[in-house]
């Protein structure tokens, strides 16, 4: 074994026993707080549902978790590329695919290892588990004991069954040769195909195949005796009959002359470079055996350069990755109460996948794989598996193919709508940036125009490419700031000269608005000590000139950021456009959790506040509040105190602020001051504090300094499942925020978003 395996095995070892052991634990859905919420959650209470459960069977759909439960079983005979391993050594693998199933899907398992190896056993184990789960996905189970346990749990139960080690490579497989057979040219109902493999995963390739168009008399299965004729009498069984034919080839080599198509599902070194020189023009290569493929890529590029090729490894492209799949078959199939996972179901999850590698990569899917680009073509015939667009693309059509065949108990009225809601599954800040972008979109057709939003550094990458997605969205209308030749420059490197060729790009100091601003800024900061001679070096940063351009209203909105760090982001900034009424600008995290949205407060500006001023703070952040989220804010003052329990100058002071808060903004949902469990935590704060004044969960926590604030928003966002968007200034005198320094694409665009409606706040009236 070499030093790097020895220290991959290490590191996998170590990842799998530190802190708990294993990969998997329990949580609950519901409030165990006291001896109340127990008592719901199991005696007296558990006995209601379960007599509405017992008159109406359908019920446990509504009360339990079975409709979003898979069971993941195996007896651990055929564990990856291990073989026969036995139920225990196969245990991590079934934790593995659980926690695929909850990422991808947010579908929960219970994974089952069973001590049984013959069909009857594991049929009668299996079908006794029916009534805990909404579906079964057999796993690891050695052919062809597999398809006989399936044949026989689909006849028997009256919820999905699907072995994914058949039927999950069946597909992805499917997809992806589509696609190549579009890029090469060649109609299924032509090509030669050729299996290497007669197991589990070649038979239901083989089959789906066949129901996608290729004629029986085509498609040629090989095992380890050779090719699979009509007559053979050795190493048969009735699943190898169904696919021998007439032909005079006997061995793999004799199958592969003039193949069109290569399916692999075997072991190394089954095919050969020589083997390969003798298949068609532009042959399709799926080398799917793992961890190392029937041929590697190299191997095959040194005889063949027409060739596309697909192996299931991650490090060379078109992976057969059953992890598109799967998560997403199951999803639509528990969505609409399958009671089945038919044909129907397969073909449409083939089509939608095909049909997604298509379409533009997104840039999450790029910062996923080190900022790679990916087009449709020979090296990418399949989606890669964190384009999180499979959900809301393969769910659907499964659904929807559910529901015309038969299968569905339930029914789903609206796809389109259903598509939409299915990012929630995943976290709430798709859903929550959607919902902004829609209303952006309603309100820019509603004028005719776009959003004019100027962007210092104008050269970097980060700000290039957010340029680029946000000039084909057609929201917002991009205009750089910075020395023009460097910008089209990076814009070369980058490959964007031509997407980008019709940005406005303004070099401040070459600007005919270049004198005017300097003067502009000079005549009304004079008495600040800015001579005209300052104001002339200030104006040629891009802070400066894009906050002038907001301030004569030449631009709508200024994205500053996101290299330099805060303070010379915001200073310009405030020293240009100033706030509203004289108030001192704070900035607001957008905090998005799975289930919740937060507000924070303030988290960038103001060191160390008084209780006029946290006040103030409150009353920004609630205003933003109810633009963005349509209602009341419930507001929060945090402290190390509860409703004067510390009696410290500091606890005072936020006691104060709450008393200033509620006097000056009487309609305010306001209390505190009160520590940071009580005030996101509505059972603790019912139960020790019954006679606060809010009337529901906490929307926007008012933090007592910058220190606290900036350090639980930071820490927030590391550590928990949350989403933060932002700063958000407020309340400047225009539309006006920085990107902070680390900053990806996605976050950029989202901030852009929110930007662009602050804009319509400020000039639209659309509050």
């Amino acid at each position: 074994m070499t030093d790097q395996r020895e220290a991959q095995k290490k590191a996998a070892l170590e990842y799998h026993m530190q802190g708990r052991p294993g990969k998997i634990e329990i949580v609950s859905t519901k409030s165990t707080i006291g001896s109340s919420d127990l008592a719901k959650a199991y005696s007296p209470g558990v006995a209601w549902p379960c007599l509405e459960i017992s008159k109406n069977p359908d019920d446990v759909y509504k009360y339990t978790a079975k409709g979003n439960l898979v069971g993941v079983i195996s007896n651990g005979s055929a564990v990856l590329g291990l073989g026969n391993i036995g139920p225990a050594a196969g245990k991590p693998v079934m934790e593995g695919k659980g926690i695929l199933f909850k990422k991808f899907a947010d579908i929960d398992v219970f994974d089952i290892e069973i001590d049984e190896d013959s069909v009857e056993g594991m049929v009668r184990v299996i079908k006794s588990l029916g009534p805990t789960f909404g579906g079964i996905n057999l796993e690891d189970i050695k052919a062809p004991e597999c398809f006989e346990v399936e044949e026989q749990l689909k006849e028997i139960m009256d919820i999905p069954v699907f072995h994914d080690d058949q039927h999950g490579t069946a597909i992805i497989a499917c997809a992806g040769f589509l696609n190549a057979l579009e890029i090469t040219g060649k109609k299924i109902q032509d090509v030669k195909v050729v299996f290497s493999g007669a197991g589990a995963a070649a038979v239901a390739c083989a089959r789906l195949f066949k129901s996608l168009g290729v004629p029986s008399k085509n498609l040629m299965m090989c095992d380890s005796k050779g090719v699979i004729y009509k007559g053979r009498a050795e190493g048969m069984n009735k699943y190898k009959d169904e696919f021998a034919i007439d032909t005079q080839a006997r061995t793999l080599a004799d199958a592969m002359k003039n193949a069109d198509a290569f399916m692999g599902v075997s072991a190394r070194g089954v095919l050969t470079k020589d083997m390969v020189k003798t298949m068609a023009k532009k042959p399709i290569i799926f080398a799917m055996a793992n961890p190392e493929p029937e041929i590697y890529p190299d191997e095959v590029a040194e005889v063949r350069d027409d060739a596309i090729m697909a192996t299931g490894r991650s490090d060379f492209p078109n992976q057969v990755n059953n992890v598109l799949g799967f998560p997403f078959i199951f999803r639509g199939a528990l969505d609409v109460h399958a009671s089945a996972i038919n044909e129907e179901m397969k073909i449409a999850a083939v089509r939608a996948i095909a049909e997604l590698a298509k379409q533009e990569v997104t840039e999450e899917v790029r910062l996923a794989y080190g900022n790679e680009d990916f087009t449709f073509g020979p090296n990418y015939i399949i989606p890669k598996p964190f384009d999180s667009r499979v959900l809301t693309t393969v769910t659907p059509a499964v659904a929807e193919a559910a529901m015309k065949s038969g299968v569905a108990r339930k029914e789903i009225s609206d796809l389109r709508e259903y598509a939409a809601n299915l990012q929630n599954r995943l976290g709430t800040t798709a859903s929550f940036m959607k919902s902004l972008r829609d209303r952006l979109t309603a309100t820019v057709n509603k004028r005719g125009n776009k959003i004019k939003m100027a962007f210092a550094e104008g050269a970097n990458t980060r700000i290039l490419k957010a340029a680029k997605i946000l000039q084909e969205e057609g929201r917002i209308e991009p205009i750089l700031l910075g020395n023009k030749k460097q910008i089209l420059a990076k814009m070369d490197h980058l490959g964007l000269s031509d997407s980008l060729s019709d940005l406005e790009i303004i070099q401040p100091n070459e600007s005919k608005y270049f004198e005017d601003f300097y003067r502009q800024y000079s005549a009304a900061s004079q008495r600040n000590g800015v001579s005209l001679y300052h104001a002339e070096d200030v104006m040629v940063q891009e802070n400066y000139f894009g906050s002038m351009l907001v301030k004569n209203n030449l631009v709508d909105s200024f994205i500053a950021g996101p290299t330099l760090d805060y303070a010379s982001n915001l200073m310009p900034i405030v020293n240009v456009l100033g706030t509203k009424d004289s108030s001192r600008s704070s900035g607001i995290y957008i905090m998005v959790f799975k289930n919740r949205v937060l507000f924070l407060t303030d988290c960038t500006s103001q060191i160390n506040p008084s209780s006029e001023d946290l006040a103030e703070i409150a009353a920004n952040s609630a205003e933003l509040f109810r633009f963005l989220m349509k209602r009341e804010p419930r507001v929060s003052f945090l402290s190390f105190s509860n409703f004067g329990s510390n009696k410290h100058p500091e606890a005072r002071k936020v006691r104060r602020a709450v008393s200033v808060t509620k006097s000056r903004y009487p309609n305010m949902i306001v209390d505190g001051e009160m520590q940071a469990d009580v005030a996101v935590n509505k059972n603790i704060l019912d139960k020790l504090f019954d006679f606060h004044t809010l009337s529901g969960e906490t929307d926007i926590l008012v933090f007592p300094d910058l220190n606290s604030a900036n350090i639980s928003y930071k820490l927030l966002s590391q550590l928990s499942e949350a989403n933060a968007i932002g700063p958000i200034l407020v309340p400047m005198n225009g539309a006006v925020n920085i990107i902070q320094r680390t900053a990806p694409v996605a976050e950029i665009i989202n901030m852009c978003n929110l930007t662009a409606l602050q804009t319509q706040a400020e000039h639209l009236n659309l509050k």
